[in-house]
């Protein structure tokens, strides 16, 4: 399971729906998580990569992880694992 497969099944389980119907443009808001979903959706990533993700919840603006759509979270836990095997 690709790194994109796993993120979109955790956010797929959070929000309720088929991992079908996240797509990597969606945001989380679209897909209806709510800022407590987006916490336990963070908390997932890191125990499913084994990572720490730079994210404060009290201020997700000021967070050094990008959380606009699917594919931006992708991404950002691909260089969050990358920069932790280096």
């Amino acid at each position: 399971m690709t790194v994109k497969d796993r993120i979109i099944a955790i956010i797929a389980e959070q929000a309720v729906l088929d991992p079908a119907e996240v797509t990597p443009e969606a945001t989380l808001e679209s897909l209806g998580i709510d800022s407590l979903g987006l916490v336990e959706s963070i908390f997932a990533i890191e125990e499913a990569f084994d990572i720490s993700v730079p994210f404060n919840a009290n201020d997700p603006a000021a967070s050094d992880f990008d959380i606009s759509s699917v594919a931006a979270i992708t991404a950002a836990v691909e260089k969050l694992i990358a920069e932790q095997r280096a």
